[in-house]
């Protein structure tokens, strides 16, 4: 990067922007009661994403921001998939017709490690529930130490046309301190396997700023893993929150890179990434020039959910599962975190909402302006505002910041029109967050900037 950039705002501590407001400033006074009404309300000609979390790995990976529990057995697996049964047919019992289904994504946790044969139970109980568009787009996120060849065919045999390979990093060195050993060959097998079958699209997820990680050491399985030619990326810093995980006490936080370290880090890996034709994609996500985010990025249909950057444009989400999180017209909900709470809300026949946010007519105008930076380095605030009974003046005037980014050379002020730099890309979170009504009197521990 060409400019210089304040440590302050390398260490600064910012929300990922997967929603807005963010996920810390969701309120207990939503309820189970709100949900229904809202989900009652749901115009019958919508369409929707479904989100399936399913909390259980069978080791844990000291980096793991994720909700989720470790399991060597698999009973407690088939007794949690008995509950998530029952609260889809309760959610799917509260429309007063089901949405379309575009989008279907299973996350973790692992959901690879569901008995393959109550996998493909579970998705056609899904399937009886909700209908289903021709070309749905079924993924899945995958730990490949533990994905076997009856699983694999499992995905196939379900649907799944996507899938999401835990890779992080290819270092021993780093992979030891983390508690997760796997090599590029198993990697590259079982990428093999997966498109033997028919599942093509591919993403590979990896991290920077993981403990004895060097900038020489992320370009290598950068290297390593364009040879087997995903067609996206995700790269993400780690968050190192000991606080709220206390699984991430086990590692030295003498061995984490400082912020300008994690900077040459990221951008090492962006740089190769790009170097091998793929585009990059908002602040974190890297795609092959015809892959659908590409086109979905070129013709500014880009969004942004609780996923990350994602073509979907379905603007309903139905999570299911502990701790998942739903989005609606009305607002945001999120079922209870423990998996107890969860099963027990349920088996009372209740919605398992714990949380949630209803939004109001601010939150849907910076909702949107966050969103469009966060996924075009650029917004016009005029037009926006038009749609919000609002002018572009009031929000320049109520958004000081903007001035000392401008300053910072992070943006460029055109008249309504906010661009993020060049070359200041992987710091967007920091120019949402000037648009972030709550984030000054939030007292939660972000994730860095950078």
């Amino acid at each position: 990067m060409n400019i210089a950039l304040s440590a302050r705002l390398l260490e600064e501590r910012l929300p990922r922007y997967t929603s807005y407001p963010t996920a810390p400033h969701f309120s207990g006074t939503i309820t189970g009661n709100h949900y229904e009404t809202w989900l009652a309300t749901t115009p019958t000609d919508a369409s929707a994403s479904l989100y399936v979390h399913i909390p259980f790995c069978r080791s844990m990976c000291w980096y793991c921001g994720c909700h989720t529990k470790i399991t060597r057995q698999d009973e407690p697996i088939t007794k949690y998939l008995a509950v998530l049964r029952r609260e889809i047919d309760l959610v799917a019992d509260r429309f007063t017709q089901p949405p379309l289904i575009r989008h279907l994504h299973f996350g973790g946790g692992t959901p690879t490690i569901i008995p393959p044969r109550i996998f493909l139970d579970l998705v056609a109980h899904l399937r009886r529930r909700f209908p289903f568009a021709d070309d749905a787009e079924q993924a899945v996120e995958i730990d490949p130490r533990t994905l076997n060849s009856e699983m694999i065919a499992a995905l196939a045999a379900s649907g799944v046309t996507r899938a999401s390979l835990g890779v992080q990093s290819l270092d021993p060195t780093v992979q030891r301190a983390v508690n997760r050993i796997q090599d590029f060959d198993l990697i590259a097998r079982v990428t093999e396997n997966l498109r033997a079958v028919g599942i093509g699209d591919l993403n590979f997820d990896l991290i920077y700023g993981l403990p004895l990680q060097t900038e020489a050491s992320c370009i290598d399985t950068a290297h390593q893993c364009i040879a087997l030619r995903p067609n996206r990326f995700a790269v993400f810093g780690y968050a190192h929150v000991p606080t709220f995980k206390k699984h991430q006490r086990k590692i030295d936080e003498a061995t984490l890179a400082g912020s300008i370290e994690r900077l040459a880090q990221a951008d090492a890996i962006a740089t190769t990434l790009v170097d091998a034709s793929y585009h990059r994609i908002g602040f974190d996500h890297f795609a092959l020039p015809n892959d659908a985010m590409s086109t979905a990025q070129r013709a500014g249909y880009l969004r942004r959910n609780f996923q990350g950057y994602t073509n979907d444009h379905s603007n309903i989400l139905i999570g299911l599962g502990a701790s998942a999180i739903g989005q609606l017209g009305q607002g945001y909900v999120q079922n209870e975190v423990g998996i107890s709470a969860y099963a027990a809300r349920i088996a009372s026949g209740e919605l398992a909402t714990a949380r949630g946010r209803e939004l109001m007519p601010d939150d849907r105008l910076r909702a949107e302006i966050i969103e469009r930076l966060m996924c075009d380095f650029r917004v016009d605030l005029e037009k926006i505002g038009r749609k919000h009974a609002t002018t572009a003046d009031r929000l320049l005037q109520t958004t000081p910041q903007l001035n000392e980014l401008a300053n910072e050379q992070l943006v460029r002020i055109e008249g309504s029109v906010i661009t993020v730099t060049d070359n200041a890309h992987i710091l967007v979170r920091t120019v949402a967050s000037a648009f972030d009504a709550y984030l000054a009197a939030s007292n939660h521990r972000y994730s860095r900037a950078v």
